[in-house]
């Protein structure tokens, strides 16, 4: 049975990581969210569920202004064939989340590593990264060492890209 939000909150805390939680209407896409979610400081994200032609299953956080490009992403995770949005069905039974709650937390609904986490390096060159606590009605904000050491709570050793500058138009 996957975390609530209440109890993923409760697993920070307990762990001593600390986070800032913002309640917030209902965000389903990224232009939803810079719309709705206020001030809310730092870098915010833009997360994909992936999978490979092998169906193995990834995670994949970017900033949210990030262009993604999933032929030149599929190198770059290690992904073997090509690279497809996983179904809504996978993602709640791999991540414990539904379409419009993907985050970086949902890491601690994988307990088997069914899942590669995945994160883009200038993420983590941000003061706070924020991510949904397994819902789209909240936004938690931790620094990118906090949010490191959650991965490494969950086991998960995330895969750090950087991804090629946009060609200019």
């Amino acid at each position: 049975m996957p975390l609530s939000p209440d109890a993923l909150l409760a697993l920070l805390s307990q762990e001593g990581i600390a986070a800032q939680t913002y309640d917030h209407p209902p965000l389903h896409t990224v232009a939803q969210s810079k719309a709705l979610r206020g001030d809310i400081p730092g870098a915010h994200t833009k997360n994909l569920f992936l999978r490979d032609a092998k169906k193995t299953y990834f995670l994949v956080t970017l900033g949210e202004e990030t262009p993604v490009d999933l032929k030149a992403l599929r190198g770059l995770i290690g992904a073997r064939g090509g690279l497809s949005f996983g179904s809504a069905e996978a993602l709640f039974e791999k991540l414990g989340v539904l379409p419009g709650s993907v985050t970086l937390l949902a890491a601690a609904n994988d307990p088997n590593h069914a899942v590669t986490v995945v994160i883009e390096d200038a993420l983590l060159q941000a003061e706070r990264v924020n991510c949904h606590p397994l819902t789209n009605e909240k936004t938690t904000s931790l620094t990118p060492e906090a949010l490191l050491a959650f991965l490494r709570l969950t086991g998960h050793q995330p895969v750090r890209i950087t991804l090629p500058a946009s060609p200019q138009e």
